[in-house]
């Protein structure tokens, strides 16, 4: 499980695909390189992905076809930033949100707008996903925590989300320099589809039928 709150951002040294089917990843970590032992679980861009062949600050990472079809991981080249967050130890503060390193979807980054010492940013969603993004809920976007500033109405031919960037994770984060029609990895709150799937799977009472 990770929080989405970046260690740091790596940078990709290169990438080998076989295809669509796989790919391994190289990057270079010098902080998320400390103590990551083989087989660690390391989010990429919010992407959860298993850490292998660790040689001092790089390590590098398969990617199987799935998720170089549901995530921007499959447009990653050489020299590319990606942000980087180790998985959450036992006891370990939760300071954003339960974040799985599931990626929903791939959402677009629609408008950016910088308002004082912080900036304004409106994405595009993939409509599927639409319903699990509430005002003042969470979202992780590329791997990063944020709030949800503002959603479009529903229902909506073309629904957005915004957040607010404070400093911070303008300067640690890939969010910063993002322009305007990059791609980005959604992954809605855990807690939404899981509600959405239970109230599906939950049994139909008849009227005058017993809760109990």
């Amino acid at each position: 499980m990770f929080t989405g709150i970046i260690a740091e951002q790596g940078k990709v040294l290169s990438v080998a695909r076989d295809g669509d089917t796989s790919a391994t990843l190289r990057l270079h970590a010098p902080t998320s390189t400390e103590g990551l032992a083989h087989g660690g679980s390391i989010a990429v861009n919010g992407v959860c992905l298993t850490a292998t062949d660790i040689d001092g600050t790089d390590f590098s990472v398969d990617v199987m076809g799935e998720t170089l079809v549901r995530s921007t991981i499959g447009s990653l080249a050489a020299g590319d930033r990606v942000n980087l967050e180790r998985c959450l130890p036992a006891g370990g503060r939760l300071d954003g949100h339960v974040v799985q390193g599931h990626v929903d979807g791939v959402g677009q980054l629609l408008e950016r707008e910088a308002l004082g010492n912080w900036d304004r940013l409106r994405f595009g969603v993939p409509a599927p996903l639409a319903r699990y993004i509430a005002e003042k809920g969470s979202i992780a976007v590329d791997g990063v925590s944020l709030t949800v500033t503002a959603v479009s109405p529903a229902p909506a031919s073309e629904p957005w989300f915004e957040v607010g960037l404070i400093p911070t994770t303008l300067a640690e984060t890939g969010l910063g320099a993002k322009e305007i029609g990059a791609p980005v990895n959604l992954e809605v709150d855990v807690l939404a589809k899981y509600t959405e799937r239970l109230l599906a799977l939950a049994p139909t009472r008849t009227a005058g039928e017993d809760a109990s």
